[in-house]
């Protein structure tokens, strides 16, 4: 007997830098919608770290060498975007497909919504969304991709209500 697709599952953690002034609950729907949006509303799974730009900055610094705090980043797990090789973990039966983790900067989600006039709201789901879209292996760094990662950040986040 085939089990029940089981819904993907967001998983969010708040350092104690930003525990009093993040939103949680925010990031997790934008994701959620993300996955949805992106056919993997079922057996997938995605952690997500807010942090403060000290957290983000050592990490960056750890792992790209870059010694400067970033607005987001993500860590896919496996796939093109992982590598640059496919690579296929096995799974134990039913276990769901780890996408990666993405860590995201809250201070810098606010001081980004001053800089481009809209809500910190608007701007932290684009982020988690552009941080998720990058585990599936989405890309920015041509100008054709970049529209496209746009156009499909944006197609994702009308549904919630904050366009720009």
């Amino acid at each position: 007997m085939k089990r029940a697709a089981r819904p993907s599952r967001v998983r969010v953690t708040l350092d104690p830098a930003v525990r009093r002034q993040a939103d949680a609950a925010l990031v997790r729907r934008a994701v959620e919608a993300a996955l949805a949006a992106e056919g993997r509303a079922t057996e997938h799974e995605v952690d997500v770290r807010l942090t403060d730009d000290a957290g983000i900055r050592a990490l960056n610094r750890a792992l790209r060498g870059i010694d400067a705090p970033t607005d987001v980043l993500s860590f896919p797990l496996e796939g093109p975007a992982a590598s640059g090789a496919r690579v296929a973990f096995v799974r134990p039966p039913g276990a769901r497909v780890h996408l990666g983790d993405i860590v995201l900067s809250w201070p810098r989600a606010v001081a980004q919504a001053a800089e481009y006039g809209h809500s910190v709201e608007r701007e932290a789901a684009y982020l988690a969304v552009h941080g998720l879209l990058h585990l599936l292996g989405y890309d920015h760094e041509r100008p054709a991709d970049a529209a496209v990662m746009r156009a499909r950040e944006e197609a994702i986040l009308a549904p919630l209500g904050l366009v720009r």
